[in-house]
């Protein structure tokens, strides 16, 4: 039966129980609800990422010992790697489910900022707590505390300010009272989502004060749906009809908003051809003939073929980072941007034509007010005769090669064979974003959302292992069935691994694919293809006496994974069944299941795309390149 918690009246009489600040913290957490896209109800906090140490082990780790059956804690061996795991938890319960994560004063909070960066330029919320110094300041300076000379209130924490999207400095127990409505609705409004960061000074966490009993009252957290509003939507229903050669965007916001369904009635119903952004990728089934791929850099030639030619781009819940739009490049010089997105700071960038709303409400308006109208089927079949181009070249991609050694797109095909509609992809970084984004063929339908997590707002190398226990953690309660693949380079690995002895240890399997091409070969890439010198990426190019290489199964082995090693030279088959044992020791055991594979160090998958990077004019190679795309982009901007 539907919950009627969320209709309760807000303030109720009640008494008071007297608690510390971090046990009524935790009390609150625990009375949170939310609901997942299928009316589902659930705890809108599934638990707790800490690694405790002082400022944090007796106030907040005591408290959480007291709820440990109602809100379980699962100990990271990184800060920074278990924030990371909270940020990929929301993303795949698409933003309706969260964790929080805590840690210890100086250095173990600053290791979580770049987790909150992460959350921030992805829009995904998690709930920080860092520990903090003494409010009352006595035994000043502590332990790890960073003195700033001209700012006596200022600690480590205030470098969160930057990359929240509420901060507070909880100096009082009743500061809660106030603060725990707004982080409730930060955490759960479209338009403002993503990472809140409340400080606790360790005197603090541990004061006690009577709360009043309400506060911890069970309440339902409704995400909102906002309806746009009649001028702003009346003016998108205009330009459409006006198009010749319109398009559909589907971005990230159709994933949390589980629009997915409308958006492909809007575009069935009307003619219109989409793509999508890397935060909307697999939101729509494929093969599907008005699906003309992903858009962009790391997307793919059909797509921006048919985005060069659109007279009138309907972005829906997208934030157009430039590697969307080819650093806006990408879009006929005279197009018409609509921008439809629940935060108006996102709908009326690049003098877009802006309808704020619910992306779901939103575009079940805009298929009503057109009623009537067709796209021209010429342009609607554009879509499908484009599309059917680049998957024949990612078919030949997937095939045998000259150089005989595995490519990453080999490695895609190799998991997307075996991958099934309840299973969940990720990476982060390097090249593997372009060949999983762009190389894809996403497996089930429109009504279960979206099974990939490319996190390409803050491409944060470290992402794809601390992310997979966060994710496998999510999924094995979504999609018991299911499996979770990270792919992976080896200086993703290198940078962040600690997670793996995480997931191990608290038994949540996935499987990761080690790609080994021998350093940072997309940055490589880069550096070599605007005509600098190969310098400091790969290790033959890096100073010092070489020769030494990581065993990477060894060392994963170590940290209590099972391994599978695909050495240099080997076939597409035996990746093959290298990945099919990985898959099975996941789904049956507890364990995640490492896959190295040694790869081709530069074979790649292009879109055909230009990105706008910083270029010397030394470099005549790049340098002409660099200026033809900055006139495209002018005559666009201009």
């Amino acid at each position: 039966m539907p919950s009627d918690l969320g209709r309760r009246p807000v303030r109720t009489v009640s008494g008071t129980v007297r608690l510390t600040t971090a046990q009524a913290l935790v009390r609150w957490m625990i009375a949170q609800r939310a609901e997942l896209l299928d009316g589902t109800e659930v705890p809108l906090f599934a638990g707790m990422f800490a690694i405790f140490g002082h400022g944090n082990v007796l106030g907040l780790g005591t408290a959480l010992y007291e709820r440990r059956r109602e809100l379980p804690t699962w100990r990271g061996h990184t800060e920074q790697g278990m924030a990371l795991a909270a940020v990929a938890h929301a993303k795949a319960t698409h933003r309706r489910q969260l964790m929080g994560v805590t840690s210890s004063v100086g250095p173990g909070a600053l290791n979580m900022v770049t987790a909150a960066g992460v959350a921030h330029a992805n829009r995904l919320p998690v709930l920080l707590l860092p520990g903090d110094t003494f409010a009352g300041r006595a035994p000043d300076p502590v332990l790890q505390q960073v003195e700033n000379f001209g700012d006596l209130g200022v600690t480590v924490n205030d470098a969160f300010r930057p990359v929240s999207r509420l901060f507070d400095r909880i100096m009082r127990p009743e500061q809660l009272l106030a603060t725990l409505p707004q982080v409730a609705r930060v955490l759960t409004d479209p338009a403002d989502a993503g990472p809140v960061v409340l400080t606790l000074p360790q005197d603090v966490a541990v004061e006690e004060f009577a709360f009043p009993t309400s506060l911890f009252a069970p309440h339902l957290n409704r995400v909102p749906r906002p309806r746009p509003d009649t001028g702003e939507l009346s003016a998108a229903v205009a330009l459409l009809r006006s198009a010749r050669r319109p398009l559909l965007v589907a971005g990230g916001g159709v994933r949390y908003s589980g629009a997915g369904a409308e958006l492909l009635a809007l575009a069935e119903m009307h003619g219109i051809p989409v793509v999508e952004t890397t935060a909307g990728r697999t939101v729509l089934p494929e093969p599907h003939p008005l699906n003309a791929g992903p858009l962009g850099i790391t997307g793919s030639s059909s797509a921006n073929a048919l985005a060069g030619q659109a007279d009138v781009v309907v972005a829906v819940g997208t934030r157009l980072q430039d590697f969307t739009t080819a650093s806006w490049t990408v879009f006929a010089a005279d197009a018409v941007i609509v921008q439809v997105n629940a935060a108006r700071f996102d709908a009326v960038k690049h003098g877009a034509v802006a309808v704020v709303g619910d992306a779901r409400e939103s575009l079940a308006e805009l298929a009503s007010g057109l009623s009537g109208w067709q796209t021209p089927p010429a342009w609607s079949s554009t879509a499908e005769s484009e599309r059917r181009t680049w998957d024949g070249k990612i078919s030949t991609l997937r095939g045998p090669q000259s150089h005989g050694d595995l490519t990453y797109a080999q490695v895609v095909g190799v998991v997307n064979d075996a991958s099934g509609p309840d299973d969940y992809v990720m990476t982060a970084s390097g090249g593997l974003p372009g060949e999983l984004v762009g190389g894809w063929r996403t497996r089930g339908d429109v009504e279960r959302g979206a099974t990939m997590d490319v996190e390409y707002g803050f491409s944060c190398m470290g992402y794809e292992l601390a992310g997979a226990w966060g994710a496998a953690m999510a999924r094995s309660r979504t999609h018991p069935g299911g499996v979770v693949t990270t792919l992976l380079g080896d200086g993703s690995y290198l940078m962040l691994n600690s997670e793996l002895f995480s997931a191990a240890f608290a038994g949540h399997p996935f499987v990761a694919v080690v790609c080994d091409n021998d350093g940072y070969g997309v940055i490589e890439r880069l550096q070599t293809g605007q005509g600098a010198a190969s310098f400091n990426n790969m290790y033959a190019d890096v100073a010092g006496p070489g020769g030494v290489r990581v065993d990477f199964g060894a060392h994963a082995a170590a940290l209590g994974c099972s391994v599978e090693d695909v050495p240099a030279g080997s076939t597409i088959e035996a990746l093959r069944s290298a990945y099919g044992r990985a898959r099975e020791r996941a789904a049956s055991g507890q364990r995640p299941a490492v896959v190295v594979v040694r790869t081709h160090p530069d074979s790649w998958t292009e879109a055909g795309a230009w990105w706008e990077v910083g270029v010397p004019g030394a470099l005549a190679a790049g340098r002409d390149a660099f200026d033809e795309g900055k006139a495209r982009q002018l005559r666009y901007l201009g």
